[in-house]
């Protein structure tokens, strides 16, 4: 087989790049795909998530290596092995980040890359259904709707947060993030708007597109220093294919730089203690490791939430009766309801934590609810200082590597998620909320609001990731940098990355949006250098 294109992951990124360069029939595209079809009917429910993660038919199940800063724990990393990567199995939430974020980018050397450039990206990606406003997007593929589905305990949160003296903001993505509100999900009529969805499966039958599922990458194949093709592998059997003008992975913050190791280009020692031939030596694959950490406190209530309401079999089908209906109901839910982007100190310029409120609570994510009614006032830094690092453990695509996530690893990393505690006890002690709590479950009163120690230690044992790992072969021009601003591999031809990988720094918010962002950057790159008509902003 040969392509004009090969995209490596049908994931947020993956799923854009497959529909913009295969448009106009020009050249022809191969999305491959290590997952299967997004038939699984969980996918597309909202609150499917609780059955796609951990789910070996949906989620590769990553593990961290223990890690100090939380007290030497492991904890699990979901990653998409689907149609549609993260953004089928993901919690629906749409944030863009901060303008701030992306002209950081751009002043570390990476130019098209500030927030004047990607803004427009953003707004073609988007066919946003709440209010008007000359930024959002309202003719893109991608379905963003404000949330439907409302609870009485999140409602109050957001109040008692506008009572501590926190402003209220109806859209977060638009002029301003600070504030709190409800959420905006990737979502429409009750289903999941993934990037599959929006973007795979209405061109799925052009003739010059070709998408394989179930079909491994085991590496890249080379011509030189010039990508020429793949090798793939499925049940039946390895073989490789032919790619005239580039490859482009889009595997995830994981798997992209994996692929860059096993295919030899990586630190050159590490290559070569593993026994795989250097082609190009690029210490930063698998470096700059970035993810966002959430702090879970949890308050019972006296108002009815998804814990009690799910607690037998017959509630729960009515529930499912509910949904099948009306498309509504908590089966329509996303993983958080309200949030809020708001700052620890009066001095800085941007917020730096981000609420998800929840209204249900559990031990653990992924763990039975707890058996009393309660919510969950998640809360994490939005720009960690500190960063991570994938550790390699041989040439072979199937042997995972390490996962180094080097969670609050500076003081101010400590400091930022113990005031974001303080700050959601301090909304707790506000009407209309206080009224309806009965008790912090966690981290609980024996702890006191002054005892910094403490809240500590009880963050690094109960703390968890949100999901948001990135910048493991980073843009920019510096020793460390795996891509150029055009997402081209240093020092090497006919090869690009485009997904969350390439972020030279996290976002402050959820991640799925500004991947999908990067794919629709990264098409009008490889058009441009191809000669092609880019997608009209």
């Amino acid at each position: 087989m040969e392509f004009d294109y090969a995209i490596v992951g049908a994931g947020s990124a993956g799923c854009v790049l497959a529909n913009r360069l295969s448009a106009g029939g020009r050249f022809t595209v191969a999305l491959i795909e290590a997952g299967g079809r997004d038939t699984y009917p969980w996918i597309h429910i909202p609150v499917g998530y609780f059955k796609t993660m951990g789910n070996p038919r949906t989620d590769w199940s990553y593990d961290t290596a223990p890690d100090p800063g939380l007290n030497g724990r492991s904890i699990k990393w979901p990653r998409g092995r689907v149609l549609g990567g993260s953004s089928s199995i993901n919690g629906l939430l749409y944030v863009r980040g901060q303008a701030a974020d992306y002209d950081g980018w751009r002043q570390l050397g990476n130019p098209g890359w500030a927030w004047d450039d990607v803004a427009p990206l953003f707004k073609r990606s988007e066919r946003y259904r709440g209010g008007a406003d000359e930024i959002r997007g309202r003719d893109g593929p991608l379905s963003v709707s404000d949330t439907t589905v409302r609870r009485e305990i999140v409602d109050r949160w957001v109040a008692a947060a506008e009572a501590a003296g926190y402003k209220a903001n109806p859209d977060y993505n638009g002029a301003d993030q600070e504030g709190v509100g409800l959420f905006q999900l990737t979502a429409h009529n009750g289903r999941r708007c993934s990037s599959a969805v929006a973007y795979l499966h209405p061109v799925r039958y052009r003739r010059n597109l070709t998408v394989l599922t179930e079909h491994s990458v085991e590496k890249i194949l080379f011509d030189g220093r010039r990508a020429t093709g793949l090798r793939l592998r499925n049940k039946g059997g390895a073989a490789d294919i032919t790619i005239r003008r580039e490859v482009i992975l889009s595997a995830g913050a994981i798997a992209s730089p994996q692929l860059l190791m096993v295919s030899g280009i990586g630190p050159g020692a590490t290559l070569s203690a593993l026994g795989v031939p250097v082609l190009h030596d690029a210490p930063g694959v698998g470096q700059n490791l970035q993810d966002h950490l959430q702090a879970r406190p949890v308050y019972k209530t006296t108002l009815s939430t998804i814990n009690t309401e799910t607690s037998n079999w017959l509630k729960q089908v009515g529930i499912a009766l509910r949904y099948a209906a009306t498309w509504g109901g908590p089966m329509a839910m996303a993983a958080s309801l309200g949030t809020g982007f708001l700052k620890t100190r009066e001095d800085l310029d941007q917020p730096d934590i981000q609420f998800h409120i929840q209204p249900f609570s559990a031990d653990k994510l992924g763990t039975a609810p707890h058996r009393f009614n309660a919510f969950t006032a998640s809360v994490l830094q939005l720009r960690p200082e500190s960063a991570g690092h994938l550790e390699f453990r041989s040439g072979d695509m199937r042997d995972r590597p390490l996962i180094h996530p080097n969670y609050l690893a500076t003081h101010t990393e400590c400091r930022t998620l113990v005031d974001g505690i303080r700050i959601a006890r301090r909304i707790a002690r506000h009407g209309p909320l206080a009224e309806v709590i009965t008790e912090e479950y966690q981290p609980g009163a024996a702890i006191a609001d002054s005892d910094f120690d403490a809240l500590l230690d009880w963050a690094r044992d109960t703390a968890t990731t949100i999901y948001h790992p990135t910048g493991t072969a980073k843009m920019g021009t510096d020793p460390l940098a795996v891509v150029d601003p055009r997402l081209k591999v240093h020092g090497i031809d006919g090869l690009r990355v485009a997904d969350a990988s390439i972020m030279p720094r996290i976002v402050s918010g959820n991640t799925n949006a500004p991947a999908i962002m990067s794919g629709e950057k990264a098409s009008d790159l490889v058009l441009e250098d191809a000669g092609a008509a880019a997608v009209p902003a």
